[in-house]
């Protein structure tokens, strides 16, 4: 298992401009390890620069909200709205940069979903629907979640500001880019979703009035941010409260989302799936594939493909530009390294991530295990 066995792996690539010395991407995790204010410290500078120490090329951040409000979705979870927090962050992409890696960041509006927030705001959703399942003990949450209150257009229109201020702020604080994240079931993906977006005015209805808000967000912030910088979004069918969910149209619905946030402006498209190589609606193609068909976008796949053959193979049915992977890497920030190498990485398991998500709990387990 060596670099020269996977070498396309490790072909640069580039994501608008941005050059990267591979293929390898960290996904964006929830770590909850910043302080009770959302600042970022020591801790997390640390453990994003050992994935560009490791040799990832490119290291997308945690879902970081994006006001002092109603966007926060877990207790320590990092904010991007404060003048502390941009600092915060500022340390972290500065040890990225000089680890020579690159970093963007994932900004996210928990909307329904909201499990734990400091600031004492209400859950807000498209409309007042009890989400699915129970807040996650891992993630700092218990118990069943509240119905939410509908969204006003005035509070629609200030969603979309408290992006475009995230993503100004993101770019003061360093990063390369930002990615808005319109999966998973939290707000954007509320809207696209049918059975969370029951609204009869021009949020709701047809697919092509529940993609309204996810196309204004990723308009608004690429136009806010510029051609300079790179801002791409994230999408999924499933949702971490529905793990069953599919688009009802299939590769219908595929394209005309896939196609509508394209337009909007999105750099790229990043898949969250179980299985980033699995073949969707009898199509043929994964959902990374038909992304890439569509749009004509780069691409990166996600779901199970921290092993190399996995990855290779994604890339070798041109399914997808980039792979990024999630719970390898928190096994191993060394991955890339130890796959060019010939070395076999550190094999996840669940207890890194018990009792809580943290990355002091990773930490902990490592050093009981001897690990990496």
């Amino acid at each position: 298992m060596s670099g020269q066995k996977y070498p396309k792996l490790f072909e640069p690539g580039a994501i608008a401009g941005v050059g990267l010395p591979n293929r390898f991407v960290v996904a964006p995790m929830a770590r909850i390890s910043a302080d009770q204010n959302g600042v970022p410290g020591a801790l997390m500078r640390d453990y994003y620069a050992a994935y560009a120490d490791g040799g990832f090329g490119l290291i997308i951040a945690e879902g970081t909200y994006t006001d002092v409000a109603s966007s926060q979705c877990f207790p320590t979870q990092p904010g991007i709205a404060t003048e502390a927090q941009i600092d915060g962050w500022r340390a972290v992409t500065g040890a990225v940069h000089e680890s020579g890696g690159r970093i963007f960041l994932q900004l996210m509006h928990a909307g329904a979903l909201l499990a734990n927030n400091t600031y004492g705001a209400p859950p807000l959703a498209p409309s007042a629907v009890l989400p699915e399942g129970e807040k996650s003990p891992r993630f700092g949450g218990s118990g069943a979640y509240a119905v939410p209150l509908e969204l006003t257009r005035d509070a629609i229109e200030i969603i979309v500001d408290s992006h475009v201020t995230a993503a100004e702020n993101a770019a003061r604080a360093g990063f390369d880019g930002v990615e808005v994240h319109n999966a998973n079931g939290y707000l954007l993906d509320q809207f696209l979703t049918d059975y969370t977006n029951r609204r009869t005015d021009e949020y709701g209805g047809a697919l092509e009035n529940r993609l309204r808000l996810p196309t204004e967000v990723m308009a608004a912030v690429k136009d806010a941010i510029g051609e300079a910088a790179v801002a791409g979004v994230r999408i999924s069918q499933t949702k971490v409260n529905d793990f069953d969910h599919q688009w009802a149209g299939g590769a219908d619905d595929a394209r005309t989302i896939f196609s509508a946030l394209a337009g909007a402006g999105a750099d790229y498209i990043h898949l969250a799936t179980r299985r980033g190589g699995a073949e969707v609606f009898a199509s043929g193609r994964s959902l990374a594939g038909l992304a890439r068909d569509y749009t004509g976008l780069p691409v990166i796949a996600c779901g199970a493909l921290h092993e190399p053959d996995a990855a290779l193979d994604v890339l070798d049915r041109g399914e997808a530009d980039f792979v990024s992977i999630a719970k390898g890497a928190i096994a191993d920030p060394a991955l890339p390294n130890k796959i060019a190498a010939g070395e076999a990485p550190v094999p996840f398991v669940p207890e890194m991530l018990m009792p809580l998500a943290t990355i002091e709990s990773t930490r902990i387990w490592r050093a009981e295990n001897a690990a990496g």
